[in-house]
């Protein structure tokens, strides 16, 4: 008889090793069950770990007297289904992480700590005392009585009902505080899949515009496709990816949204909502660990029918997915910059074509890797040209800032022209790219800087609370009184940030409402949508911003956008920076216009006639980027070559700088160097100093990707085997987006 001293299952482990280990199955555990994704407690070393099984077999690697049994398998069934497992196979091979890191970065965090695999669902139910209540006993508190009232008549209140109802969390909380409601975990209902178009929809589906129309119907959902939808701000792409949602769920599927911004997610998880008769589960940071482990196993049992998330949503187990869709595709945010360093985008594309089903990349701004796949057939290309509806595109004007007087950042040009739109009742964006009251303190009788202790960078100024911040380590002091280097009281702030501008323009406009947004005014849960009630109701206002207002935001009543500058996308060291410059003025640039009332953008520049600016304006995103592509083929530059950086760091900059030497020596001794392969480096980052820690790195181009995974692979392996590499913190990025 076969027993379970015979049977031995391969492990992946949540450590920067790139080897499985073999582990005896558990005493109790059926021998030649399928394991394959489940989670199993060991002991590695001197410690406890949760890895996943990857086989269950009877030939151990090595010696089976030396093989000591797993504690424990932790799941009934597989927390990764085979789909999922072969998806972070591939991103662990492709991205040269070691797998078990992989796996761990794809679950919630309570699943990594071993935690129980079983769903259940935080909801809110009546005390005793609140049963008690009469249906009118809170009415002087609007929304309390809400939520009273339908607990009287529901055993539950979910998040999801709470949203339909417009009851925020604060409420709830308040009525916890007096005792009325408490919060409690239950096992959610199964749903099946309604299948009926009647049932899917709670609002009848807006009627689409003949490009939208065209767009949709070359939507094939049957087979791989990779579609590239380029729609101008403002054509419709949402209502394009409800429709197309739609006919996903009529088969039965699911549907994975990914969005670039926290901030987005809740706008759009109440849209489709507010549209879909079915479960939207959410999967970001900003989500408890509790509810994200919950609507992970959502996904994977199907009892989730739309799941929309950041980049970490890509790595969701999915029952029976149908569609992809990646909204702002371009956006750097769905490139993870530490860890496991993947591309949410490129990874839902492998994934799509995997499981042979479409895929849509939405932009107004396509990336130039994306655009440049589309023009050459790899994508399919839709394109909205048009906004919808009635609303037109915003008038473009470059303001001159040479020999200007600037107050704020702030031209006179620009303030008269918020003026006049406040004096007409309407709302004003002005866009500044760069948080804090300055990005540096100065003392003007001797030229000293305040500079982090830690980082070659300065400490950025902030009076809201009024502190020196280091934006790269994290550091913060008090701010200076005197000059530490001549004593003199002189300091002075250097430079333009949001606190800044906002300190100005309530000044000028103390009648009217000045909203920062920021990542410092948005940290409390929530604060972002809060903040924005605001925005819509209509009244008018000034919105002061980072580029967290330039995507997807939906304000009918901005007529008025002030880019502060955009001159340092042009000036940019970084070769994607002019791409990234145009981006973000198309992006920020269409939040004006959106309704009825006509847009008017004004782009302060002290290179208005820059001929990248000029062409961009005159000719628009399209051309603009067959430009930027003529450039990047002659600089031997993605998408027509293909990247990879080896970075290294050590508080003692010799160990970096000689652990790159010895990378480069194991390359180029596989590959040597050549027009088809080059390499560049050990050079410093662009910063080369953080955190009390030295960074150096190796570029390596090549005009084969599949020539640059080989030598990846064989290569590792051999940096891997030396001494210097266990001496040194060290990563590979794949497609890197920040050089």
């Amino acid at each position: 008889m076969t027993t379970t001293q015979d049977w031995f299952i391969s492990v992946a482990l949540p450590i920067p090793l790139r080897n499985t280990f073999d582990y005896r199955l558990p005493a109790e555990a059926k021998p030649a069950a399928n394991y394959m994704g489940c989670r199993v407690a060991v002991n590695f070393g001197h410690q406890s770990m949760v890895g996943i099984i990857l086989s269950c077999h009877q030939t151990p690697t090595y010696d089976p007297s030396k093989i000591v049994a797993a504690l424990e398998i932790l799941d009934q069934k597989p927390l990764f289904p085979a789909e999922l497992l072969n998806l972070c196979w591939w991103a662990a091979d492709y991205y040269q992480h070691p797998l078990g890191e992989t796996l761990s970065t794809a679950m919630p965090t309570p699943l990594r700590q071993g935690k129980s695999s079983a769903p259940t669902q935080e909801a809110w139910q009546l005390t005793t005392e609140g049963k008690g209540l009469p249906e009118t006993a809170l009415k002087r508190a609007k929304k309390q009585q809400i939520a009273l009232q339908h607990l009287l008549q529901n055993d539950y209140l979910l998040d999801a009902d709470a949203r339909k109802l417009d009851i925020s969390s604060a409420t709830m909380t308040a009525m916890q505080k007096k005792g009325l409601v408490e919060k409690v975990e239950r096992v959610p209902e199964h749903q099946a899949p309604k299948d009926a178009a009647d049932q899917l929809l709670r609002e009848s589906p807006l009627p689409l515009t003949e490009e939208q129309e065209a767009a949709l119907s070359q939507l094939s959902f049957h087979r791989y496709t990779c579609y590239l939808l380029e729609g101008a701000t403002g054509s419709g792409k949402t209502e394009f990816y409800l429709q197309a949602i739609a006919r996903t769920l009529q088969a039965g599927k699911q549907a994975l949204v990914l969005i670039p911004e926290i901030g987005l997610t809740p706008q759009t998880v109440a849209r489709f909502e507010q549209r879909f008769a079915c479960s939207v589960a959410e999967l970001h940071s900003n989500v408890s660990d509790s509810q994200r482990t919950n609507n992970w196993l959502a996904a994977r049992d199907g009892r989730a029918r739309i799941v929309i998330g950041t980049r970490l949503a890509s790595l969701c187990p999915m029952q029976d997915l149908g569609i992809i869709i990646v909204d702002e595709e371009h956006d750097l945010s769905f490139k993870q910059q530490d860890g496991l360093r993947y591309s949410a985008r490129d990874l839902s594309i492998y994934r799509a074509n995997q499981l042979q089903i479409p895929i849509v990349l939405g932009s107004a701004t396509p990336s130039l890797e994306s655009f440049y796949n589309a023009i050459h057939g790899r994508f399919a290309h839709l394109r909205l040209t048009r906004r919808a509806g009635a609303a037109k595109p915003p008038t473009i004007s470059r303001v001159d800032l040479r020999g200007k007087t600037l107050t704020a950042g702030l031209c006179d040009a620009s303030v008269t022209a918020l003026e006049k739109t406040i004096a007409r009742g309407q709302q004003a964006i002005v866009f500044v790219n760069r948080r804090g009251y300055a990005p540096s303190l100065l003392c003007h009788h001797c030229g000293w800087i305040a500079e982090c202790p830690s980082c070659d960078a300065n400490l950025t100024l902030h009076k809201a609370p009024y502190h020196l911040h280091c934006h790269h380590c994290d550091a913060q002091k008090p701010v200076n009184r005197h000059c530490p280097q001549c004593n003199s009281p002189d300091l002075n702030p250097r430079g333009l940030g949001t606190e800044q501008t906002e300190q100005w323009l309530e000044e000028r406009f103390p009648d009217t409402p000045i909203i920062r947004i920021d990542r410092d005014s948005t940290r409390q849960k929530n604060s972002l949508q809060e903040t924005l009630e605001v925005v819509k109701s209509g009244k008018p206002c000034i919105l002061i911003g980072t580029q967290m207002l330039a995507k997807g935001h939906h304000f009918p009543n901005i007529a008025l956008v002030v880019i502060a500058d955009c001159d340092q996308g042009l000036m940019s060291a970084d070769y994607r920076g002019p791409e990234r410059m145009a981006q973000l003025v198309i992006q920020v640039a269409g939040r004006a216009g959106r309704g009825e009332i006509p847009g008017q953008v004004l782009i302060q520049s002290h290179s208005p006639d820059h001929p990248l600016l000029d062409l961009l304006l005159t000719k628009g995103y399209h051309l603009f980027a067959r430009q930027l592509l003529n450039e990047r083929q002659t600089a031997f530059l993605p998408p027509f070559a293909h990247q990879c950086l080896i970075r290294a760091e050590s508080k003692r900059p010799q160990n970096a700088i000689d652990f790159l030497k010895m990378a480069r020596q194991q390359l180029s001794g596989l590959m040597p160097p050549s027009q088809q392969l080059q390499y560049l480096g050990p050079i410093p980052a662009r910063m080369e100093r953080v955190n009390e820690r030295f960074r150096y790195q190796l570029h390596i181009t090549a005009a084969s990707r599949k020539a640059l995974q080989k030598l990846l692979k064989e290569g590792i392996e051999k940096i891997d085997q030396q001494a210097l590499a266990r001496r040194t913190r060290w990563s590979v990025d794949v497609d890197p987006q920040e050089v």
